[in-house]
């Protein structure tokens, strides 16, 4: 009976792919080089200053977003990763989570923001999503190794697989959940629905996006470990060792340079939705940020506030 009800589901995906290798083998070459290339040029600069050139730009860049208390974490932790002797693999773990952050973003936010403003795509997305996160992380390696094989790009282009369905649906949260009363009151004003998304929406939306870009770097760096089982480079090949050869002492050195760079990231793009620091005055000051001071008042204040802007200067 198992014989009669059997579907050849993982034969069709294999002929799929071998079909797609062959018809499209050189747009894949073309991504590869793109990516290989995206990623040795952010090695080459994490790694050609000496160290403590970059501790003092990291715990600089904490310092802008944070205050001093963060900058001086900032050096202790990047001091730990270089006392145990991980500095080279943890500069190329974070070469690889940025790039493949930077493209997880640039494909998530665009979605989540026509998943908001048109309820078919967002029908469309929703079950792509959930599929996204509930296949184990394992799987992403299968394909991405046989069309990009070994190395970091196949590290890199499952990593924007796991981690791109965070960034979507929390843009589209974000957008929205922004009221619609001031939404209306900027089409009252005659803006167009360009200007209202970039003057209303995305500013007003903005805290719910940068969880979302906070959310897609975390899932790339929990994807370093399996990454490095297709030949990226990284924290994730001494964690690999030490599991097997049972070397407890390297894999708790590898493990805590993990966890420091999670600890960074996090703090860095939490910074960066909530406004703390000399970044968060500059982007609210570039009007990147939503007021809060003045948008939450009252329903009336948060109408009349947002779309202030849009209104057309009278001509004398």
């Amino acid at each position: 009976m198992s014989d009669f009800f059997r579907l050849p589901l993982g034969q069709w995906v294999e002929d799929g792919i071998d079909y797609i290798t062959e018809t499209f083998g050189w747009f894949f070459d073309a991504i590869r080089f793109v990516i290989s290339g995206a990623h040795d040029s952010v090695n080459v600069i994490l790694t050609s200053p000496p160290f403590w050139v970059m501790i003092l730009i990291f715990a600089a860049i904490a310092f802008a977003a944070r205050g001093w208390i963060f900058a001086v974490g900032t050096v202790v932790g990047f001091g730990i990763i270089l006392g145990v002797d991980q500095w080279e693999n943890a500069m190329d773990t974070l070469a690889l989570v940025l790039v493949a952050a930077l493209v997880a973003v640039l494909i998530s936010v665009p979605l989540g923001i026509l998943a908001a403003r048109n309820r078919t795509v967002s029908t469309i997305l929703k079950p792509i999503l959930d599929f996204l996160q509930t296949m184990p992380a394992f799987v992403y390696l299968i394909p991405a190794l046989i069309l990009f094989r070994i190395g970091d790009v196949p590290g890199i282009v499952a990593t924007v697989v796991f981690a791109v369905a965070p960034g979507v649906r929390l843009t589209e949260l974000g957008i929205r959940g922004v009221d619609s009363e001031i939404v209306e009151a900027g089409q009252a004003f005659g803006a167009s629905p360009m200007r209202i998304l970039r003057q209303i929406q995305l500013p007003l939306a903005m805290p719910s996006i940068m969880a979302g870009i906070n959310q897609v770097i975390m899932l790339s760096l929990s994807m370093v470990v399996i990454a490095s089982m297709v030949g990226a480079n990284g924290l994730g090949q001494p964690v690999i060792r030490s599991l097997s050869r049972g070397d407890v002492a390297l894999g708790f050195e590898a493990g805590l340079s993990v966890v420091v760079l999670a600890i960074f990231l996090d703090r860095l793009t939490a910074s960066f939705g909530s406004g703390t620091g000399f970044i968060g005055f500059l982007l609210n000051s570039a009007k990147l940020r939503s007021r809060t001071d003045t948008t939450t008042s009252t329903p009336d204040a948060a109408a009349t506030a947002a779309p202030a802007a849009l209104a057309t200067p009278a001509r004398h």
